[in-house]
């Protein structure tokens, strides 16, 4: 991509961060750290990758994202919002008893949200079946999913793994948040899942490793698995949880805990000294 374009995916993940900020702060409640660990993601996905109409959210023929790692709705959220699926001014409401942005993605009362999800392990099947869905009605459409790497400690990720082997969906693209925590602490200690590209290689994925927090990488690795054909593709992104927010940044604590009112003004103040800087 020219520097031109990367600059500007950069301030929209610069914002998703800050949406991220405003949304758990105002809700006293949320998962900053692998919302921002995921920033340049969903950035890439929702303005980048993703064949998708902002007027038309249920569109037949978009490509669908479900976020199998539901907990961190607050970045899918922010991505939704920066890309005009609903209003920016709504992120603060997350979680409030009477707001549409609950704390886990809803499908029914969140435009642009193709999947609820929340419950791990869960969101990766329905993704499957998904582009399962597609393969059997001819559509072009792809399919993307998010998960984290403690989620790969459920067993029903590799079970929909083997299906989307399986069947060879070509359409179909499973993306790994390895920021290497979970909200137990080190996920190497928890439950190790590693190796985690040779384990999904082994279940029949082509497999490309990138910095999570690299356009250039992301879109070599989106463009190569377009190109992958009679089976799936997984991306493994290496990330930092808390990425850009120096407290938060490499601290299982923030898995999911929101920031008070200090933490809220000094994030934000990080935030948007990075954000000036990109826009000079």
């Amino acid at each position: 991509m020219n520097e031109l374009e990367r600059k500007q995916l950069q301030i929209a993940a610069c914002k998703l961060r800050m949406g991220v900020i405003e949304a758990t702060h105002g809700a006293k409640a949320g998962h900053p750290g692998g919302s921002l660990s995921a920033a340049e993601l969903f950035t890439y996905l929702y303005f980048k990758e993703m064949n998708i109409d902002t007027a038309k959210p249920k569109w037949e023929d978009r490509d669908r994202f479900v976020l199998s790692k539901g907990h961190t709705a607050p970045g899918l959220y922010s991505a939704l919002a920066l890309r005009g699926f609903f209003p920016v001014e709504d992120l603060p409401t997350l979680r409030h008893i009477d707001s549409y942005l609950q704390g886990h993605p809803n499908m029914n009362t969140v435009p642009g949200v193709d999947m609820s999800t929340g419950s791990l392990g869960q969101g990766i099947s329905c993704a499957a079946g998904m582009a399962l869905g597609g393969k059997h009605q001819n559509k072009d459409y792809r399919v993307y999913t998010l998960l984290g790497d403690g989620e790969l400690q459920e067993g029903q990720v590799w079970e929909a793994c083997m299906l989307a082997a399986h069947y060879k969906l070509d359409n179909f693209c499973v993306i790994v948040d390895n920021n290497g925590l979970q909200i137990d602490g080190d996920v190497s200690k928890v439950m190790s899942p590693y190796p985690i590209d040779e384990k999904l290689r082994a279940f029949g994925f082509d497999v490309t490793v990138v910095n999570g927090h690299d356009f250039d990488e992301l879109e070599a690795a989106f463009e190569k698995a377009k190109t992958v054909k009679g089976k799936p593709s997984a991306i493994l992104m290496k990330t930092t949880k808390g990425k850009d927010v120096s407290f938060m940044e490499n601290n299982a604590g923030w898995h999911g805990k929101a920031p008070n009112d200090a933490e809220y003004e000094q994030a934000m103040n990080e935030l948007k000294a990075i954000l000036a800087g990109l826009e000079a």
